[in-house]
């Protein structure tokens, strides 16, 4: 694999987040262990973060559009194997916080209306407190029906279920004794702590294959970062930045979150990373300043993880 540096990528190099979900092909899903190794390489080769996402379980219909037709793709809404592998978020990512100092811990996605807000605001709290404020989240609300049903949580309701969970823990982060009345979730002078790290609570990003209205609302009320599947398109960034203007916000305050993709030559070979990185700059110049990559589409073996992570850094360095 050769790698040559990134041409006009920026002045000023975009923050790097390794995926450490779905890179089941590149390690065994029995050895988590073995993400926290390669969180502590990518941390060692200089990246910013290393991302998590999650699904408590999978059932019929995860499988609907077909599986991909590289099994080192990423995973998306429809192409997943009910047997996908999705270890516990938050648990991964407080081993990560014991195992490193220095790297953002995002959890991406948390699907906030499986849990109660009470009990995902507690672990949350607690993982930002341990991580030393770390802790960046995106909450959503997925797209698998099954997942729902089997937690006997509405499927329907998973917007307004995410829209409390989020007012709910800015009272539980903020306030002690802490109260909530909203239409699904209630609480009464109830004492969470410790509190989390930073007073206003981790980091919030929000993404979505959209920019539809509920997503634009959360990212300029409560938003820090935006991370959308896919690419949005000129007129979503518009829209956002009117937005943030109108509510007095600035994007400055705004991460915009891009990503790679490997394009695979056959159902079985891996990417090629420089032609991967190439789309980079192109992001940069629309003002993204942090770049997701899985190391999976571009590996088969592990011990080759440290020198793709300083590769994927001196690529895009300047």
């Amino acid at each position: 694999m050769t790698v040559g540096r990134v041409e006009g990528s920026a002045r000023r190099p975009p923050r790097l987040v390794l995926i450490l979900s779905e890179n089941w092909t590149l390690v065994s899903p029995r050895d988590p262990a073995a993400l926290v190794r390669m969180a502590v390489q990518a941390e060692e080769a200089g990246f910013d973060g290393v991302m998590v996402s999650e699904h408590v379980v999978l059932g019929p219909g995860s499988d609907s559009d077909g599986a991909p037709a590289n099994p080192r793709d990423y995973a998306l809404p429809g192409n997943q194997d009910p047997a996908t592998p999705w270890p516990d978020s938050l648990v991964l990512l407080g081993a990560v916080a014991a195992a490193t100092s220095r790297v953002r811990l995002i959890a991406s996605a948390i699907i906030a209306p499986l849990r109660h807000p009470l009990l995902l605001a507690k672990g949350l709290a607690t993982l930002d407190l341990l991580s030393e404020g770390r802790l960046v989240v995106q909450p959503t609300v997925s797209w698998h029906r099954a997942e729902y049903e089997a937690l006997g949580v509405s499927f329907e309701s998973r917007g307004d279920l995410l829209d409390e969970h989020l007012a709910a823990w800015g009272e539980l982060w903020r306030q002690t004794p802490a109260s909530f009345a909203g239409e699904r979730y209630a609480f009464s002078d109830v004492y969470l702590e410790p509190k989390p790290f930073r007073p206003d609570g981790p980091t919030l990003w929000f993404g979505g294959r959209t920019l539809h209205e509920r997503l634009l609302r959360r990212l300029v009320s409560n938003g820090h970062g935006f991370n959308p599947l896919g690419s949005p398109s000129d007129d979503d960034l518009a829209r956002l930045r009117a937005a943030m203007a109108e509510a007095g916000r600035s994007m400055d305050e705004l991460e915009l979150v891009g990503g790679t993709r490997g394009r695979f030559p056959d159902a079985t070979g891996v990417a090629d990373l420089g032609r991967a990185l190439g789309p980079v700059p192109e992001q940069l110049a629309r003002g993204f300043t942090t770049i997701c990559i899985k190391p999976s589409q571009f590996l088969d073996d592990p011990a080759q993880v440290p020198a793709f992570c300083r590769k994927v850094v001196a690529s895009l360095s300047g």
